[in-house]
């Protein structure tokens, strides 16, 4: 019989409640222990069966949970990650890993100390739209790809009252929301890059938190982009690949968060398909005659994010995501700040 993970969810906003409770519950591999909802009972309504508390310590303390879950608000990450390794707990962090390079640094030498798993929940890496790209980049199937564009864009004119995500006190923003899982995909894709030029604005009335960016990543003979905007109603296309033999066009938004906020149940036949209206456009180039086909998109399926979490654990596999390639996200994001702050391009070398 395998063995079952007692889990510890240290908040249950809007990750919590959309993305770790369900992924986590539908897995029998885990058994959620403990659920922090300090203001709200939604937690105890969802899942009666569960101990809910409105202290973070209580996580630290139940020997019941040997893995935690810090989902709280970014500025938290570090203490609170920090705290559960120090109390001998596996963990998860939500993106963004910490807020700062030497806060990341000091998680890995902790974990590696305690001889624990540390991982981040970057789940983007497993949208469909971003396996399939990532396919076409593998497979060559634009020749020598030499730009590449990615877009992550919303409309969301007004400003959420009461919310640490729109507060500049809280280390909140775009760029370290959407911009850590779009950074992150170009890491997977091409590795880091030599440079970096970004520039940030907050476009909204009455906005103290950059809600707009366009980050460039340098490589030696590729051109990455990656731009978000809160103030986009009619959105363009989600990738753009142009190489030397075709182009990749790909618009839509991968299906898994739509179901799981509407109450599906992760997993199945058809979890995570998407809609055909929604399929790229490849325009190539094959034994030198020209194709253009439409490419069914892969399935996408966060829950493969909690089963490598598992082997990690258990059969002591590499983590999903390595807190190294997490802290390089941080590092892309510093630099981008400096580059925007300084009106230049910032090396990494």
């Amino acid at each position: 019989m395998e063995q079952i993970i007692g889990v510890g969810i240290a908040s249950f906003g809007m990750s919590g409640r959309i993305f770790h409770a369900p992924l986590i519950s539908h897995d029998k591999k885990f058994a959620i222990k403990r659920i922090v909802e300090r203001t709200d009972n939604d937690a105890r309504k969802s899942y009666p069966g569960v101990a809910v508390s409105k202290s973070f310590e209580d996580l630290l303390i139940d020997d019941a949970i040997e893995l935690v879950i810090v989902n709280t608000p970014d500025q938290t990450h570090f203490e609170f990650a920090k705290r559960a390794l120090q109390a001998g707990k596996h963990v998860v962090v939500e993106k963004p890993f910490t807020q700062t390079v030497a806060q990341g640094e000091e998680l890995i030498a902790l974990a590696r100390e305690k001889g624990l798993m540390l991982t981040v929940f970057h789940n983007r890496r497993w949208d469909g739209d971003f396996l399939t790209v990532q396919e076409i980049v593998k497979k060559k199937m634009l020749g020598r790809l030499v730009d590449f564009e990615s877009h992550f864009d919303r409309y969301r004119y007004g400003i959420q009252p009461d919310t640490w995500k729109e507060r500049a006190d809280a280390g909140a923003g775009l760029v370290y929301n959407l911009g850590a899982h779009m950074i992150d995909q170009a890491l997977v894709l091409f590795g880091m890059p030599e440079a970096v030029t970004a520039h940030t604005r907050i476009v909204r009335n009455r906005g103290e938190v950059d809600d707009w960016y366009d980050i460039k990543l340098h490589y030696h003979d590729l051109n990455v982009c990656t731009r978000s905007s809160y103030l986009v109603r009619e959105p363009g296309p989600r990738y753009i690949l142009h190489g030397s033999l075709g182009s990749f066009i790909k618009h839509g938004i991968d299906p898994q968060e739509e179901a799981l906020k509407q109450g599906q149940t992760p997993g199945g036949s058809d979890w995570g398909k998407e809609s055909q209206e929604w399929w790229g456009l490849l325009n190539t180039e094959v034994n030198g005659l020209q194709r253009k086909v439409i490419v069914e998109t892969k399935p996408g399926n966060y829950g493969a994010f909690y089963n490598n979490v598992y082997d990690c654990i258990i059969h002591h596999t590499n983590p999903p995501v390595r807190p190294e390639e997490a802290l390089n996200v941080i590092r892309i994001i510093e630099a981008a700040k400096r580059s925007n702050q300084e009106r230049r391009t910032v090396s990494l070398q």
